[in-house]
Formats: C-alpha cells, structure tokens, sequence
C-alpha cells in the first residue's frame, strides 16, 4: 500500500523523463495521481495553467510545482526518500 499524498504529475505514457519520474514515485511507494497530457504542446492547456509552460513532467505537491524530472527526482528523494546514512 502506497502512502498517501496530493501529489499529481502532469505526464505522458511516451515520455521517457515522465517514466522516470513514475519509476521515483513507485519506488518511494507514493500514491498520486496523474494527467495525461495531449502530444502537441499546443493543446496543453491544463499544463499552461499550472505551471505557465507546456513542458512535460511537471509534478504539483501542494504549493511546490517542478516541471524537470531532474528536479522534480531529487525533490522526491528529499522530501520523501529515507533519510541519507552515512
């Protein structure tokens, strides 16, 4: 069982940053949901909306929005990922 959360990601089944942005989530066992985005950027309106662009994956966590799966990992992996050890 996931642990739950408010996160959604703004994401397409073809896009490979979106998949390593689901590979995150499901490891760090997040339950969130997602939008799936139209292929033309054009009519992305929804993702304009949120993150006043079109690209894709943006992650929405409450007041946090993160549209690069490179930083969009490393924000999971903090905020949710087991603490560091050294």
């Amino acid at each position: 069982m996931g642990r739950e959360t408010d996160m959604v990601l703004y994401q397409a089944e073809w896009c490979p940053y979106c998949a390593r942005v689901r590979k995150k989530l499901t490891d760090l066992l997040l339950d969130y949901k997602t939008v799936n985005v139209p292929h033309s950027h054009a009519q992305r309106d929804v993702v304009k909306e949120v993150s006043g662009q079109t690209s894709i994956p943006v992650l929405v966590d409450g007041d946090v929005i993160l549209d690069d799966d490179d930083d969009i990992i490393p924000y999971l992996d903090k905020k949710y990922g087991a603490k560091a050890t050294a």
